[in-house]
């Protein structure tokens, strides 16, 4: 039932839906999994979505098995390069000079101490869906940090920490 719903979402006919993988589940379950993965990866990174790759009305199993591979693949490449921020080791002795990663303490929040306005500049969607910097994911704070730093900001929002990790 799942992969009639699927395919009809992703315009692919229903008996293609049906064909499944070596987990013994559709593949079209599969691609949409790895997109969804692929998309999450790069929210967490700031990224926008890769857009290419949607099964086509009257895809082959062959065509579909190509495009698992393919989604497979990006969601992998984005998982690991949202698990090594650019700047992790920087973010990591901040974090060793600042407060715990889910440190609760107003005005300040998370392992890096941003506050209010900084959560709302640069980590916005986070905010809205799951609160203060203090219930985010250590990596997702670390990506937050990453676009202040890409925006222009450099380490200069933790300026005793930055300083004492040789980053100023």
């Amino acid at each position: 039932m799942l992969g009639s719903v699927v395919a009809v979402s992703l315009g692919v006919p229903t008996a293609a839906a049906r064909i499944e993988g070596e987990s013994g589940r559709p593949l079209l379950e599969q691609i949409q999994d790895y997109r969804a993965e692929t998309r999450r990866w790069e929210r967490v990174m700031g990224q926008p979505p890769t857009q290419a790759g949607r099964p086509e009305v009257g895809s082959s199993g062959a065509s579909l098995f190509r495009l698992r591979s393919i989604w497979k693949e990006r969601a992998e490449r984005a998982r690991r390069r949202a698990h090594r921020p650019p700047h992790r080791d920087a973010w990591l002795c901040i974090h060793a000079h600042e407060g715990a990663w889910n440190d609760t303490g107003a005005p300040y929040y998370g392992g890096l101490q941003m506050d209010l306005s900084f959560q709302r500049t640069y980590g916005s969607r986070l905010l809205e869906r799951k609160g203060t910097a203090d219930n985010w994911t250590p990596l997702e704070q670390m990506w937050v940090a990453e676009a202040a730093l890409r925006a222009g900001r450099g380490f200069h929002p933790w300026p005793n920490a930055a300083r004492l990790c040789g980053l100023l």
